[in-house]
């Protein structure tokens, strides 16, 4: 099981904020598809510019592996001032 969790605009989007995913996506690739073919609004939303990953609280980029237990969190581009 993986846990996803998503903030911002892309929690709003999906009307979600957190979900377990069973069993685990192999990769945070096949993790992105499966969340857009359940919805492809919030695929298309998270292959938009400026969204980072964080696995596991670490901040990766491009394909991760994901093991049971895995946490995904999916963070929209910050804006500040």
């Amino acid at each position: 099981m993986a846990r996803v969790l998503l903030f911002g605009r892309l929690a709003d989007l999906a009307g979600w904020r957190d979900r377990e995913i069973d069993p685990a996506p192999a990769s945070l690739t096949a993790l992105r598809t499966a969340l857009a073919q359940a919805d492809a609004t919030l695929g298309e939303a998270l292959d938009g510019p400026g969204v980072q990953v964080a696995v596991d609280k670490v901040l990766v980029r491009g394909d991760a592996i994901l093991a049971a237990g895995t946490e995904v969190a999916f963070l929209p581009p910050m804006s500040g001032g």
